[in-house]
């Protein structure tokens, strides 16, 4: 319809670029790392797309029976926080790179930790010999593929990170899972750092 009509692509021009721009107003970027999402065009729609994310899980901490106020709160500092890591960025030898991957981390982490997208699988992993030892992870179909895992009473996220052979997933503090076929590594985080050898127990 807007291809028929040229003369209208004259009145909507200005819309469609401001659509184009990040989440906050360029006018008020603070850092190098904000500077250069309002200038590069796929940085901007990743900046749109992680606060379409955050605002997706703050509905959902919002809509827990129990603690909803205080999730919220949670997450909100912990975006807070996020911002302030990716403006540390100007540090990094490649700014970019570390803006993306700042980007593509934290959606998967927003995905994975509030479940806003089903996983495209899941698995059980029996760790050192012992159904008892188990690790649940979760995978999702983000940009760059995230992982939830569920160890005991604990949830955390991993990315996917490049290796060799297999899927390495990186979450907090070192944790990890190396997964190659039906077996894996599984590592704790720090400090405690315990490796395990996994075997699948039951794939999805």
């Amino acid at each position: 319809m807007l291809r028929a009509a040229f003369p209208l692509l004259f009145v909507i021009a200005f819309p469609v670029v401001a659509q184009e721009g990040p989440s906050f107003d360029c006018t008020k970027a603070e850092s190098s790392a904000e500077e250069l999402v309002c200038a590069d065009s796929a940085l901007a729609r990743l900046d749109r797309k992680v606060s379409e994310r955050f605002a997706e899980a703050l509905a959902a901490a919002g809509a827990l029976d129990s603690g909803a106020a205080q999730a919220v709160d949670d997450l909100r500092a912990y975006q807070r926080g996020w911002i302030g890591g990716r403006n540390e960025c100007w540090k990094a030898d490649d700014l970019r790179a570390c803006v993306e991957a700042a980007y593509l981390t934290r959606e998967g982490e927003l995905v994975a930790r509030w479940m806003l997208e089903e996983p495209t699988g899941t698995a059980v992993w029996a760790c050192d010999g012992s159904p008892a030892n188990e690790v649940v992870t979760q995978f999702f179909d983000t940009e760059l593929p995230s992982v939830r895992f569920e160890r005991g009473d604990n949830i955390d996220t991993g990315a996917l990170t490049r290796t060799a052979s297999g899927a390495r997933y990186i979450g907090s503090f070192g944790r990890e899972i190396w997964i190659k076929g039906e077996e894996a590594t599984y590592r704790d985080p720090d400090p405690a750092g315990a490796s395990y050898r996994c075997v699948l127990s039951t794939p999805d």
